[in-house]
């Protein structure tokens, strides 16, 4: 594998190991991951997963550019993914319905499938956590299958509720928090996807599998769920 290193600031490298989002990529993210984290040490200010990128913040005061560079190339000779590694694997309720998940009847439309059909066809599948962004605990999951797939609004919501759960493209996730948003919602889980208490604060971490499982309303208000609506319309 060649990966390419391309400078973001005077402090902050990036190496590319992909140019495609797959899900093959992961095991050879999480060691470059910890292959990087070894090599610059204490050295190391931040390492930004993504899904086919390591952004790579070190401390200049310690290293030079070209000394970065060189520990970059050391980290990734002979890189080789960990068989045995991988995350935790979640299982996340969710209440899907119209509702909470004004885009069911949308993604039903544009896939030709039933409500129903579009729900099962959600829950069906593990996703791989190829990154966190956008909002702490926000974490970018795929691939959904292909009939499923749907561009983010035209105008993006100003307020998305905590939990909610969308399809954009071939990705899904979950709010983790209120927030403006432009997802196509379906449904909506109880899950704690962020907590300040949490080591890490995020629920999912890059690397993690996770499953979302349908329930019925009364178990989603069971397990904390919250079914006041919020401005879900553009």
């Amino acid at each position: 594998m060649k990966a390419r290193v391309e400078v973001v600031a005077i402090d902050c490298l990036m190496v590319r190991l992909f140019d495609v989002i797959a899900e093959p990529n992961m095991p050879w993210m999480l060691a470059a991951s910890q292959r990087l984290r070894a090599s610059f040490a204490g050295h190391l200010i931040d390492l930004v997963p993504s899904y086919t990128t390591l952004m790579v913040h070190y401390d200049l005061r310690a290293l030079s550019p070209s000394q970065a560079r060189e520990l970059i190339d050391t980290a990734l000779t002979d890189l080789q993914p960990d068989a045995q590694a991988g995350g935790q694997c979640h299982v996340l309720p969710v209440w899907y319905d119209l509702s909470v998940g004004p885009e069911l009847s949308l993604l039903a439309r544009r896939s030709g499938l039933s409500v129903a059909e579009v729900i099962a066809r959600h829950s069906g599948r593990e996703y791989q956590v190829f990154a966190l962004g956008f909002a702490p605990g926000f974490a970018f999951m795929g691939l959904v299958d292909e009939v499923l797939a749907a561009p983010r609004l035209n105008t993006p919501r100003k307020r998305v509720a905590m939990g909610s759960v969308g399809i954009a493209e071939r990705q899904t996730a979950a709010y983790p928090v209120v927030s403006p948003g432009g997802w196509n919602l379906i449904g909506r889980t109880p899950s704690k996807l962020f907590d300040r208490e949490r080591d890490g604060y995020s629920l999912m971490q890059p690397g993690d599998r996770v499953r979302f499982e349908a329930v019925e309303p009364a178990e989603f208000i069971r397990l904390g769920g919250d079914d006041r609506s919020l401005e879900v319309s553009p």
